[in-house]
């Protein structure tokens, strides 16, 4: 049996979805675990995981069962939808590679201004700082309210905006970089389902038509 025939293509088809679905359910047990263990309290960002490995899931489980049964319309929808996956996550983490400190420290004023008080004093908790950018501050509030251990230490604390950058610069060269892999991937699961979409069984009837 030579690589490239219909075994090798159904096979192949297969292994990758098996990882689509363990990657899917990757996801959805690390946004189950940060939600237990009070990590992360957002029900947005929870909802976002999750949402992510679920429809990830999904798309594994259609593309699994079209290649074992060599369902064609499965597989044609699988290929559309992974398609379309390409090209938003591609786009996506291109621009995570992209965007520059300037970007970044826009983004973090814009969001650290529409959050609640509650959501600002957790994460000054957790990133154990006071306050964001010195140029932002209208007014010491955010000091004399804060509940940052370092407080508790000295006086000043570092500026939670300085190291909100240093994080979402590693999270998002982190991001940019796997989502660049992974959209590879999806383009080798296109090719695959395209490939044994329009291969024959040779178990089958020779002049039926596949």
């Amino acid at each position: 049996m030579v690589c490239g025939g219909f075994a090798c293509s159904k096979n192949a088809l297969c292994a990758l979805n098996v990882v689509y679905m363990l990657v899917g359910l990757l996801l959805i047990g690390v946004a189950a675990w940060g939600k237990g263990l009070g990590l992360v309290s957002s029900i947005h960002i929870i909802g976002g995981v999750i949402a992510v490995g679920v429809f990830l899931l999904l798309i594994a489980v259609a593309g699994l069962v079209g290649a074992v049964n060599h369902h064609q319309v499965l597989l044609f929808f699988y290929m559309i939808i992974l398609g379309l996956v390409f090209i938003f996550q591609f786009g996506i983490s291109c621009s995570c590679l992209a965007i520059n400190r300037n970007k970044q420290m826009d983004v973090i004023n814009a969001s650290w201004g529409v959050m609640s008080n509650s959501t600002r004093h957790e994460l000054e908790r957790s990133f154990d700082c006071c306050g964001l950018f010195n140029l932002t501050r209208p007014s010491l509030q955010d000091d004399t309210s804060c509940g940052a251990m370092c407080k508790t230490r000295s006086s000043a604390c570092q500026m939670c905006g300085e190291k909100f950058l240093k994080h979402s610069d590693e999270a998002l060269k982190i991001l940019g970089g796997v989502g660049l892999f992974f959209s590879f991937t999806e383009i080798l699961g296109v090719w695959l389902a395209m490939r044994f979409r329009n291969q024959k069984d040779p178990r089958a009837n020779p002049s039926a038509f596949l």
